[in-house]
Formats: structure tokens, C-alpha cells, sequence
């Protein structure tokens, strides 16, 4: 059974001597069967995460089980036979070969594989009449829709059987008539032998999902009264990385917004003292927090959601925006 377990997954790149974490101790699983959609705003870690799945990039940290196999732990050889064998990958751009007929971009990765001419012409035949394109075999990329092409993409994706489709953006460059299809045949591919897993920001893919994983907020934070954080002394308000919900806004007091450095230090980017506010960007681009905040000597602040800051100081840049 290809269960899927991704456990404590930790991704770490060094932007300009800052640490950044895409993925941070995250933890999955998905059964054997299921439709996984991956939900969130882009930067959030969704094409990390299927990179990781698909044994393209070692995270930091964590576990990776699909089945009995665990990618993580492979050498370069047997790493290589679980991408070719075990892992199909749907890219955005579908990267179809310009010169090659869809019938061509479908046999190609399986004649490279070692695959005998004629037995990878029957298969690509049959996933192509599969995924609907029987009358269009013969057309090259610049001859067909983008989800026609999707299609291929699909197909070519299949061809080894694999027990994990990973799927990035797949509705991204079509119109609304082309994603209609390209969803039913998403939702197909998901059946027992096989988990498939969608990277998206289009939320329409939730519907006929299994499971949805949401790694970043997808929608409004719910409004709430403002309400005050009491801070003793060097008291962390938030970390850097860290989701963000809530601007805040100095009442008494002082607070130190610093970054957080790939060798452990710390750089310091100012103190704010009354009346000025920290933290409004995370929640306005419902990104990570791209800086620490801790009191400097005790603090109190006022946290407000974006709408309620909005009302509360109107002259801010913020309400401007």
C-alpha cells in the first residue's frame, strides 16, 4: 500500500545570509488512493514539499515514507530508480519537447528508460486515448490548447505507473472550459495503488480533493476585538518565519524588530517605541514574518486584525494601501 508519510520536514535556504524555511517541521499523510491537495499562496513551500516527495532536494530535517520505500535514505543509484520508477511529475509549464508530436513527448522518457520502441508506442497510445487526446497524437505543442497540453503532460507523467503523481499548478494557464477537464482527470488518477498530490492556489481543486493541507492562510483571519500583549522584558511577540495574523501596535513601552542570520547572530533593524506599529505585511501578503519581534524592557501592544487596524488608525500607511 503507497501510504504516504512526510514527518518533522524541514527545508532551509540561506537568501543573503538570512535563514528562510519554506517548510518547517511539517508533518502529512495521505492514503492509499486519496487526492492530496497542497493549498496556499505562492512562496509558502507547496513546489518545496513536491520536490522533496519527488527526491529533487533534501530537506534539513524529517522523514519521507511512500509504501515500504523512504527516499531520504537512499544513495545517488537507488534515488534515481525511485524518480523513474515511483514518482510521476506534472510540471506547470507542462515542458512538452516543441519538436516532438504528443505521441513523441509520451515515448521518450521510456525509451530512455530502456524501454522497447514498439511496447512504449503501445503505451503512450493507450495514456493518450486515456486522457482523451486519441485524435491528437500526431499534433506537436504550438497545435494544441494549453489543456490538451496539459494532457500530454499528464500522460507522459504515467507512463512507469508510479505509485505518487506530483502535480504543480496544473490548472494555472487554462481558461475555465479547459479546467473543468483537466479536474475530472485529476480526481481519476487518484485510485488505489496510487496517491496524487496537487500544488495549488485555486482553491476550486479543494472540491474534489481527499485532503487538503493548507500551508499558509487562504482566507480572511476572523475579526476580532484589538487585545493586548502584556511583554516582560526580551519576551518574543513573534519569530521570524513564524505565520502572521495580526498587526501590532506599541502602547507602552518599547520593542526591537531584528533578523534572525543563517551563522546564528542577530541583526538588529530598529525599536519602536508608543504609537508605532510592526508586523503588518505578513498578514496583508499571508506570508511568513520576515523578522523577529521581542520587548526591549516590559511592553504591552496591541494586536489588531488587518480590517480592525484599518478602522483604528486610519492615517497609517496601511489604510492607504
Amino acid at each position: 500500500m503507497p501510504d504516504l508519510v512526510v514527518s518533522d520536514l524541514t527545508v532551509e535556504f540561506d537568501s543573503g545570509g538570512y535563514p528562510i524555511r519554506p517548510l518547517d517541521h511539517l508533518s502529512i499523510t495521505a492514503a492509499d488512493g486519496e487526492l492530496v491537495v497542497l493549498l496556499g499562496p505562492s512562496g509558502c513551500g507547496k513546489t518545496t514539499l513536491l520536490a522533496c516527495l519527488a527526491g529533487l532536494l533534501t530537506p534539513a530535517e524529517g522523514r519521507i515514507r511512500l509504501g515500504d520505500t523512504e527516499p531520504l535514505t537512499m544513495g545517488q543509484k537507488d534515488l534515481a530508480d525511485y524518480r523513474r520508477r515511483h514518482v510521476g511529475v506534472v510540471f506547470q509549464a507542462f515542458n512538452l519537447i516543441p519538436s516532438l508530436t504528443a505521441l513523441g513527448n509520451v515515448v521518450a522518457p521510456m525509451t530512455l528508460a530502456g524501454v522497447r520502441r514498439p511496447e512504449a508506442r503501445r503505451r503512450a497510445e493507450t495514456l493518450l486515448t486515456n486522457v482523451g487526446l486519441e485524435e491528437r497524437m500526431h499534433h506537436r505543442p504550438s497545435k494544441m490548447s494549453g489543456g490538451q497540453q496539459q494532457r500530454v503532460a499528464i500522460a507522459r507523467a504515467l507512463v512507469h505507473d508510479p505509485r505518487l503523481v506530483l502535480a504543480d499548478e496544473p490548472t494555472a494557464h487554462l481558461d475555465h472550459i479547459q479546467v473543468e477537464g483537466i479536474l475530472r482527470l485529476v480526481r481519476e488518477l487518484a485510485q488505489p495503488g496510487r496517491i496524487v498530490v496537487v500544488a495549488t492556489h485555486d482553491d476550486r481543486i479543494t472540491y474534489i480533493a481527499d485532503r487538503v493541507v493548507e500551508l499558509a492562510a487562504s482566507g480572511p483571519v476572523a475579526e476580532r476585538e484589538p487585545e493586548d500583549v502584556v511583554l516582560a522584558d526580551g519576551e518574543v511577540l513573534f519569530r521570524q518565519g513564524d505565520p502572521g495574523e495580526l498587526v501590532y501596535v506599541v502602547k507602552i513601552g518599547s520593542v526591537e524588530i531584528y533578523h534572525e542570520l543563517s551563522d546564528g547572530r542577530e541583526q538588529r533593524v530598529e525599536v519602536l517605541g508608543p504609537g508605532r506599529y510592526v508586523g503588518e505585511l505578513a498578514p496583508l501578503l499571508r506570508l511568513p514574518r520576515s523578522a523577529s519581534v521581542r520587548a526591549v524592557g516590559n511592553a504591552v501592544v496591541t494586536g489588531y486584525t488587518l480590517r480592525r487596524f484599518r478602522q483604528n488608525h486610519p492615517s497609517h500607511w496601511l489604510a492607504k494601501s
